[in-house]
C-alpha cells in the first residue's frame, strides 16, 4: 500500500477548477480546499509506489491551474 498527500498551489482563482480536476481522478481518494500557504490538499491511495508515483507526475501536476505542488508520501513503520 502507497499513500501520498500532495499539498497544492493554484493559480489566482483557479482553486475549483482544479479541485473538479482532481475529483476525476481513479487514485485521488479524497481532497480538501486550504486556507494558508497551500489552496488544496490531495490524498492519493494506490496499491504500490510505482503506481502512486505515476499517478502524481502524469495526472496531477500537469493539471492546468496548477502552479506548484509538495508531495509527502506516507510510510508504514
Amino acid at each position: 500500500m502507497a499513500i501520498g498527500f500532495i499539498l497544492i498551489t493554484t493559480l489566482p482563482g483557479r482553486e475549483q477548477e482544479v479541485r473538479d480536476k482532481l475529483d476525476k481522478i481513479k487514485l485521488v481518494t479524497s481532497r480538501w480546499m486550504l486556507f494558508g500557504e497551500y489552496d488544496l490538499l490531495a490524498r492519493v491511495h494506490s496499491d504500490d509506489e510505482f503506481s502512486l508515483t505515476k499517478c502524481i507526475v502524469e495526472e496531477i501536476r500537469p493539471i492546468d491551474g496548477i502552479a506548484d505542488t509538495k508531495t509527502l508520501l506516507g510510510a508504514e513503520i
